[in-house]
Formats: structure tokens, C-alpha cells, sequence
């Protein structure tokens, strides 16, 4: 497998590698923070501006879903945070993720040539194995929201991981076979959001998406088990609907709505029942 030396992210190739026209034009590149998502938070109290990115080489304490740590060692990831100030109601924001999930899809795609898929709600898969994980905090005041931060971390440069992880997780460099420079990802990432972003906002849901999220889905056709706080169930994978729920047909050809919850893919993170 070819080498590379870890190399610090550079801002002014990052900068440059930018066709955005709002998202990461404010950037703020740090070598190590407790968590992207937090030092943002710190900054959007401050009056950051909207489209601000924070971006670390590395996160002492950096977290997933269910409060999960999420490893994130220096120069091998991609661990950034972008802020939102978008004039949506509170009940709309969660589906940022879903739009976040499809612009590291399309990302990834452009800049490698490969073909992750999206596990619902937050993960992006290559090969059975989590790559990326996407985690989306907000804050609101007066039923109104000031900020929404969705906090993407991907895989890029790892060549190994702990040994509870070799079986659910894999890195781009693993799959590929070589070390990739991440300051074009992320552009393209970015590049990516700002056009998905604008779509949604046209309805302030997936209407306009749906096609191309469940085209991305790993879920779509596939048996799932849901774990949604009360029993758990099975059934297929149908896709997502316009407000980013998941639909799934039970065996009696009854639909559910997932609107949040542990969802398992059999074939994917071990699921084979």
C-alpha cells in the first residue's frame, strides 16, 4: 500500500479548491479541538456567521449519535462542522442531515470514483463498512432556530482501526488501496451541500431529493429491524418520504414511519438474521 507522510490540512489550498459561494467561506482550521461540533457552538454564541466551517486535524472528544465516541486520530479524517442559520421551522432542521449524508455521497463519488451508499439516518457506507458519520446538533429560542451545525466525520487516511471496529468500520484510503488529499474532498463535500441545501429550501423538505437520497439508500429494498424505543420489528426498506422518515413494509403489507431510532441493514455492521 502506498505511503504517505501525514500532512496538516492546508487553508490556503483548501480555499482555493472552493467553488462555493457561502459554505466554508468562512473557515477556521484548527490542529486539535475537543469536538468540531463544539467549538462551533462556542463560535456560533459569538455571532459567527452562516456558512462558517470549523475543521480539525484531530478531536480529543469527538462524538456520534447516541453519545458514541467517535475515533478521530490527527491527519487521518475529515472532521469538520458547518453552521446554519436557515429561517425553517424546528421540526424541518433534522432532515439536514439526510441533505448533509447525500452531499458526502456526492463527494465522495467525484473525488474517488467510488460509490458509498447511505445507511438512514446518518451513515455513509462503502463496501458493508461505515465511513462517515454525520451529527446534527441545534439550538432555538422563542420556537425559532438560531443555529443548526451538522458535524460530518469522515474516514480518509486510516490504515487500521481498534479491534472492535475492523468488522463496522473501513476508511476511503483502505478501500482505495492509497492515501488521498483531503483538501479537495472536503471542497467537494461543501461544493456539493450548498447546491442540496438550496433544494431543500425551495419546500423546506425532501420532496426534491427523495429520488436521489433513495437511489444512494442501502436500506431501499433490504430487510431492516428497527429499534424505535418500544418493540423491536422487521420488515423491507422502501425509502425515505418527503420529511426524511423511513418507510417500511411489514410483513403484512402494513407501512411504518420511522422518524427516529436504531435501524440494522442485514448484510451491513454484522446484521445477518
Amino acid at each position: 500500500m502506498e505511503e504517505m507522510k501525514v500532512m496538516k490540512l492546508d487553508k490556503e489550498r483548501l480555499e482555493h479548491e472552493l467553488k462555493t459561494e457561502w459554505a466554508a467561506r468562512n473557515l477556521c482550521c484548527f490542529d486539535a479541538v475537543d469536538s468540531t461540533n463544539l467549538e462551533l457552538i462556542r463560535l456560533a454564541k459569538e455571532g459567527a456567521p452562516h456558512g462558517t466551517l470549523v475543521i480539525a486535524d484531530s478531536q480529543m472528544a469527538g462524538k456520534g449519535r447516541m453519545g458514541r465516541k467517535w475515533i478521530s486520530p490527527p491527519g487521518s479524517g475529515i472532521w469538520m462542522s458547518l453552521l446554519l442559520r436557515p429561517e425553517i421551522s424546528p421540526q424541518s432542521a433534522s432532515m439536514l442531515t439526510l441533505v448533509a449524508a447525500l452531499a458526502v455521497v456526492e463527494g465522495i463519488r467525484g473525488e474517488t470514483g467510488l460509490n458509498p451508499q447511505i445507511k438512514w439516518p446518518n451513515d455513509v457506507v462503502l463496501e458493508g463498512r461505515k465511513i462517515c458519520g454525520i451529527l446534527t446538533e441545534m439550538s432555538t429560542e422563542a420556537g425559532a432556530i438560531r443555529y443548526v451545525i451538522p458535524g460530518i466525520g469522515i474516514n480518509v487516511n486510516m490504515t487500521e482501526f481498534p479491534s472492535e471496529l475492523t468488522e463496522t468500520a473501513a476508511s476511503l484510503r483502505m478501500v482505495l488501496g492509497r492515501p488521498l488529499k483531503r483538501e479537495p474532498l472536503i471542497a467537494r463535500v461543501m461544493e456539493a451541500f450548498e447546491k442540496y441545501y438550496a433544494r431543500f429550501l425551495e419546500t423546506e423538505d425532501l420532496s426534491g431529493l427523495m429520488e436521489e437520497y433513495n437511489r444512494c439508500s442501502v436500506n431501499l429494498g433490504r430487510q431492516v429491524r428497527v429499534l424505535d424505543g418500544a418493540s423491536p420489528y422487521q420488515g423491507e426498506a422502501m425509502g425515505i418520504d418527503s420529511q426524511g422518515s423511513l418507510v417500511v413494509k411489514m410483513a403484512d403489507g402494513r407501512l411504518r414511519r420511522v422518524i427516529s431510532g436504531e435501524v440494522s441493514v442485514r448484510g451491513i455492521y454484522g446484521y445477518a438474521l
